[in-house]
Parts: C-alpha cells; structure tokens; sequence
C-alpha cells in the first residue's frame, strides 16, 4: 500500500510584500508561480500547499491551524494576540532589506511634541491594539479609530494624529507629516502552529525552509569571487581581500601558482578588483550566490 504524501500548508503574504516574499523563496530554492488573480501559487515542491493572504491575518489562521507555517509582521502577531512559535526572524522588506517602524505622526504645525499631548485627541490607525496600548503604558486617554487605508491623509481634518507604518518615512513627508515617536520596529517572521511545531515531519520541514530562507537573506550584497595568482604575491592579496572567511586557497599543477576563492561584500567589488589585478592575480571572476549558510 501506498504511503499517502504528507504536506505542509504554507501561508504566504499578499499584497506589499508578495514580490520580495516570493523572491527570497526562489533564492532558497523554492519557486512558486502565480497567475494573475490567484490566491493558490503553485510550487515546484509536491510537499507543499500554499495560499496568499494578507499579512494581517497570517497569524490569526497559523494560530487556528489553516496553515502549519507562515510569514507574517511581528507587529500582526502582536496586534492580534495569536499564540505561535516563532520560528525565525526574517528581516527583508517591500523596499529594503531592514526592519519598517509604526510611528505616531502628526501634522508638520501640530503643537504636538510627544504622545503625551494628545490626551484626550483622535488618533487613525490599523493597528487599534498596539496603539491603545502604547497609550496605556504612557498614561494617556486618547480616542483610537480604525483606518481602513490611505491613513496619511486624514491629519488634521480627520485626525489629530496617525500611527503608521513606515520604512523610510518618504510617505510621511511627502504628505507633510512629521514623526514624534516610535511605537514598535517589526520584521517579518517565520511562524508555526503549535501543533504542527510538535509534528517530527512538520517541524523538520520547517526547519529546513528556515535555514533555507536565513541563507538567501544572508546572501543578500554578497558575491564570489574566483582567481589565479602567483604564490610569492599571495600575501600581498590576502591582505587586500575582505572576505568574509579565509580564502581559500589551492594548488595548482603550477607549484608557482595559486588558486584563491572568497566570499565579499558586493559593493567593495569596484575597487578591489582592480586591486588585485595590480598586486597580480588573473583570471579573475565574480559569480552570484543565492544562499549564504552559517
């Protein structure tokens, strides 16, 4: 008799961070295909099932079991309470590779200098929860209403002030808003149902596409680089290298000559090259890496 497949139900992020999610899967190893107006993205890998939804809401349906493993927000595990193991940090964005802050905003003229001015004022948010609190831990009484987007626009007319969102805080200032204070820096998570954490095949899963997605993000700005150099210069270009390990180093039929093969930043490339190229390494050559593993 046959044994029936075991799967895994993954619940990838719609929306902002769909693109970049789906570009670090594919540097992990994992490439899906989405058709336009489709929620069920189909895998090169029979061991798993996905599904796009909306970051929001990830933690919510990891949590009930709809879904083994996830991607979401710290800040929506947070804001919706759900009770997950939180496998892995996975810090990437929409538009960088870095954590995004949800800030209290104000009007560029507003009077306000700190969450303590707004005692008694409206405040539009998505993030109901974590904003009553902060106001809470601050002591401060403040109306909280629910903004179901383009949350920016409403100071001053809607609102006397926003918590929003933010990576660079281009959109801030473009509608003439000003930050007073950080409430929370956030990151994209790796998350699990509890039950499926505790299932061996499950969690072995899931462990690996962790690693797996560690080692893409880890290999982000960093290239290879491959070359031939004479052994009596060989000191003089170990000392230009600034690799991330060791080169390494290998023999070649030329007892003469060496092989060295490194691991660097690929912004420093530029000028360390031609560096090379005049202490006298040749044959030098600069390759891609999809995955960095510790």
């Amino acid at each position: 008799m046959s044994v029936e497949q075991q799967v895994l139900k993954l619940g990838l992020p719609k929306g902002s961070l769909q693109d970049s999610t789906l570009d670090l899967f594919a540097k992990a190893g994992f490439h899906f295909s989405v058709k336009s107006r489709s929620y069920f993205p189909s895998i090169d890998d029979d061991e798993l099932e996905a599904i796009l939804i909306r970051a929001q809401e990830m933690a919510h349906y990891v949590e009930l079991g709809a879904f083994d493993v996830g991607l979401t927000g710290k800040d929506w595990i947070i804001e919706t309470g759900a009770d997950v193991v939180e496998v892995s940090d996975l810090v990437y964005s929409k538009a960088s590779m870095r954590p995004v802050r949800w800030v209290l905003a104000v009007p560029e003229q507003s009077p306000v200098q700190s969450v303590k001015d707004l005692e008694g004022k409206h405040i539009a948010t998505e993030v109901v929860n974590i904003t009553r609190q902060y106001l809470e831990k601050n002591g401060v009484n403040a109306h909280v209403e629910f903004s179901w987007g383009a949350t920016e626009v409403k100071p001053p007319e809607l609102a006397d002030a926003i918590v929003e969102v933010t990576e660079t805080g281009s959109s801030l200032r473009a509608n003439k808003l000003r930050i007073v204070e950080v409430l929370l820096e956030s990151n994209t998570k790796l998350i699990a149902n509890r039950d499926s954490w505790n299932d061996p095949w499950k969690r072995e899963k899931i462990e690996n596409m962790a690693m797996l997605l560690q080692g893409a993000i880890h290999a982000q700005g960093k290239v290879g680089l491959k070359m031939n150099a004479p052994r009596e210069a060989l000191d003089t270009i170990m000392n230009i290298i600034p690799a991330l390990r060791t080169p390494t180093v290998s023999t070649l039929a030329d007892e003469n000559w060496v092989a060295l093969e490194v691991i660097v930043d690929e912004q420093t490339v530029r000028s360390v090259i031609p560096d090379l190229k005049r202490a006298g390494a040749e044959g030098i050559f600069e390759y891609n890496i999809n995955k960095l593993i510790d």
